[in-house]
């Protein structure tokens, strides 16, 4: 398992000693920081890029050998200061080329703020707040190697509700970042059973229609494979191929013998999610 721990740089002193007992005791492998939450001074949140603030923690981090920052960026809900879910923040702080930074929901502000431009097949405009300003950030500043798109909860506020806003989306990310930092990630805490958006991966193709109007790639099967975990495994330092407590296939045969003996229901293959009702 990979564990996360928490960061709150505007903290100070506090931070970096919450920082020490979490990468000593728990021996977490990222951090995971909001700058929409201030809990300092200003409450009203806080920058990645801020060299006063948010710098020493960084630093620190560098010290306690914790290499992978994930930050919530986008899905300015109203929980959070919608300021401070803007992810202008990233261009600078990526200069800090030993830390990869993991931008959570990838900057998608709402699904409200993105379906206007899908709503005409973008004619008017291909602008997707503010995923479009994360990628634009990414063409313009080759150093930006070190910055991951993560996609939970945006892929699965587009998959079911507007599929071709979320190829656009997948599609620009892919030209920007390169496939190979696109990370999964589907929120399942607040979604339930994550099997269908990773049926809904599987399925999804680009269509011809924005491979012609953007010049993006198909969705091939490489891809989706580096997006659902090998590109994760990298950053995280996971061997893909290596045996984890391998279990003998004659154990799981007779498990699921004494499932069926004891009356155990077969799937349902039931997909849990939602559809919007129009």
């Amino acid at each position: 398992m990979v564990s996360h721990g928490l960061i709150s740089p505007d903290l100070g002193t506090q931070n970096q000693e919450r920082m020490q007992v979490q990468a000593e005791k728990l021996k977490i492998d990222a951090w995971k920081g909001y700058t929409d939450q201030g809990l300092g001074e200003n409450k009203d949140g806080w920058w990645l890029d801020d060299e006063k603030i948010t710098y020493p923690t960084l630093e620190y981090s560098r010290r306690l050998k914790v290499k992978n920052i994930c930050v919530h960026k986008g899905l300015a809900s109203g929980l959070f200061n919608e300021e401070h879910c803007h992810p202008r923040d990233v261009v600078k702080v990526s200069n800090f080329p030993d830390l990869n930074f993991l931008i959570y929901h990838s900057g998608f502000k709402s699904l409200e703020a993105a379906l206007p431009a899908a709503q005409d097949g973008f004619r008017k405009t291909s602008y997707v707040p503010w995923v479009s300003d994360l990628c634009e950030y990414r063409k313009k500043n080759p150093h930006m190697k070190n910055v991951y798109m993560e996609l939970g909860s945006t892929f699965g506020l587009m998959a079911i509700t507007h599929p071709l806003l979320c190829c656009h989306v997948l599609g620009m990310m892919i030209d920007a970042f390169g496939a190979d930092n696109i990370l999964w990630g589907t929120d399942s805490v607040w979604w339930g059973s994550t099997q269908w958006q990773i049926e809904a991966l599987r399925r999804l193709e680009m269509p011809g229609s924005l491979i012609k109007q953007f010049g993006y790639k198909p969705l091939t099967t490489e891809m989706k494979r580096r997006i659902f975990g090998l590109n994760a495994a990298g950053v995280y330092g996971l061997d893909p191929n290596a045996r984890r407590n391998p279990v003998p296939g004659d154990y799981v045969d007779e498990l699921k013998k004494l499932y069926q003996q004891a009356g155990g229901p077969m799937r349902s293959n039931t997909h849990y999610g939602w559809v919007a009702a129009i």
